[in-house]
């Protein structure tokens, strides 16, 4: 029995180890290049080429030319660029609002919770896209905008795991004795309290980066994101698709690359989940 209760466990700490480091090498890969979007890339994106329009993959370009002769895998690297900084904006705002609101609530308790969380409960009532499209409909779109918006959509979602964490932190011994002793409120918050629930932490942060990507490349998709002449993973998946038969290179790749970001920081928030979160 205990040989085969050892065997499953090897099992399973062999897959855990595999969704870390493999998540972590893909993201390193993808947020590798899309940094290096932010500094160089093989040709001008929004240089265009109607000698070269959907030209297919060739050495010069490897990633072949859209229906202006831009070069795609330039737009590529510009376009995950602005998708990167709405997701991390977005989770900066939602992130950092959430996670202080989760904090307070949580620890202290009381009427300030029972305040904190019916506004949380009121801002969940409504599903993240929907109420970023409200704010996004009152405030215009663009790349900014989009970012605001999705970060007050995002905030209920991190108040409620990080309150759950406040919760089941707040009665262990050592934060009993932390009290007792008289450490102050905010070290027990963010010195004894925080680091120990970081893996929960980046866990939620990564889902939250990935749902922040795909609403940010649908909201482009549907023209209310990032506008032209800026690039978006998006918004090239928009335009390409009047030439899927034509030229299929032009959603193929953008998709690929939004498909590997994903899943490359998915799979690292689990792996940190499973690897330093005792499997929670």
């Amino acid at each position: 029995m205990k040989l085969k209760q050892l065997r499953i466990r090897k099992r399973k700490l062999g897959k855990t180890g595999y969704n870390f480091v493999f998540g972590l090498v893909l993201t390193a890969v993808m947020v590798g290049l899309i940094i290096l979007g932010f500094f160089w890339s093989p040709y001008d994106p929004e240089a265009m080429q109607g000698s070269l329009k959907l030209s297919g993959p060739a050495l010069a370009h490897v990633f072949g030319t859209d229906q202006f002769g831009r070069d795609v895998f330039s737009r590529i690297l510009v376009g995950a660029g602005n998708t990167l900084i709405v997701a991390l904006g977005t989770i900066v705002i939602g992130g950092g609002v959430g996670i202080l609101a989760g904090a307070v609530t949580g620890y202290f308790g009381g009427w300030l919770d029972e305040i904190l969380m019916r506004v949380n409960d009121a801002l969940a009532a409504f599903p993240s896209v929907l109420l970023a499209l409200v704010i996004i409909s009152v405030w215009g779109t663009g790349k900014y905008k989009v970012m605001l918006a999705l970060g007050i959509a995002f905030i209920p979602s991190f108040a409620r795991i990080v309150r759950g964490e406040f919760l089941r932190c707040r009665e262990e011994d050592y934060i009993v004795s932390a009290r007792l002793i008289g450490v102050s409120a905010p070290r027990i918050l963010f010195v004894h309290i925080l680091p120990n629930i970081m893996p929960a932490l980046l866990s939620a942060l990564a889902i939250g980066f990935n749902n922040a990507v795909v609403q940010e490349a649908g909201m482009s998709y549907l023209g209310i994101g990032v506008q032209p002449p800026d690039a978006s993973l998006g918004l090239m998946l928009s335009e390409s698709q009047t030439y899927l038969a034509s030229g299929p290179w032009c959603a193929i790749f953008p998709g690929i690359f939004l498909i590997l970001l994903i899943l490359g920081v998915n799979m690292l928030g689990e792996g940190i989940l499973d690897r330093f979160g005792g499997g929670r």
